[in-house]
């Protein structure tokens, strides 16, 4: 299993959390991926990484209005900085001893457990049916046709079978087929990454 770490939790809740990633870590983690958080006993939770943001400090306010600011003095404040990237993540679904379920986990992960970027494989175990897909698309805090193209187009990455994002563009239209607003949201956002 190739595991590459993104961050560690700073706050969680049923329905997902925030993990924190030093700036350097960045080119791991991005918009729309699965991230899992193992927490033993075969027990791991599964999330999508809906908002990546990173806050200012008092710092970055003071070079921000400074002339001339060095490029070595930028470099070890993204290299060194002690404020953390934030990433939010949906909670949506989890693992226990080997069995994948696409239900809101019965507890969180705890503060400074390590959060993992799913290699292929669990990618394509996690995503095999589609019943995750409701904990985003009834999610009114996110953007939901956004996160879902995104989404799609990382894991249609990871299956071999080129038509798991046609099945998942079903599923999407057979959920959403009463709520033509998010439908046609998440379906132009689709759009711009169909193969």
């Amino acid at each position: 299993m190739n595991q590459i770490e993104i961050g560690r939790l700073l706050r969680a809740g049923t329905t997902g959390f925030v993990a924190g990633c030093r700036v350097n870590q960045l080119d791991a983690p991005s918009f729309g991926a699965l991230v899992r958080a193992p927490l033993g006993n075969g027990y791991q939770i599964f999330g999508i990484i809906y908002d990546i943001h990173i806050d200012d400090d008092g710092l970055v306010r003071q070079l921000v209005t400074a002339d001339n600011v060095s490029d070595e003095v930028m470099k070890d404040n993204r290299e060194r900085r002690i404020v953390p990237v934030e990433m939010s993540v949906l909670a949506v679904g989890y693992e226990q001893d080997g069995k994948i379920f696409h239900l809101l986990p019965p507890r969180p992960p705890l503060s400074l457990d390590v959060i993992y970027k799913c290699d292929d494989k669990d990618i394509t175990r996690f995503t095999e049916k589609f019943g995750y897909f409701r904990h985003i698309l009834n999610n009114q805090e996110i953007p939901v046709g956004e996160v879902v193209a995104a989404h799609i187009l990382q894991a249609q990455s990871a299956h071999k079978d080129k038509s798991w994002q046609e099945r998942a563009t079903h599923e999407v239209i057979t959920l959403l087929r009463d709520d033509y607003p998010t439908l046609m949201s998440v379906l132009g956002a689709l759009s711009d990454v169909s193969v």
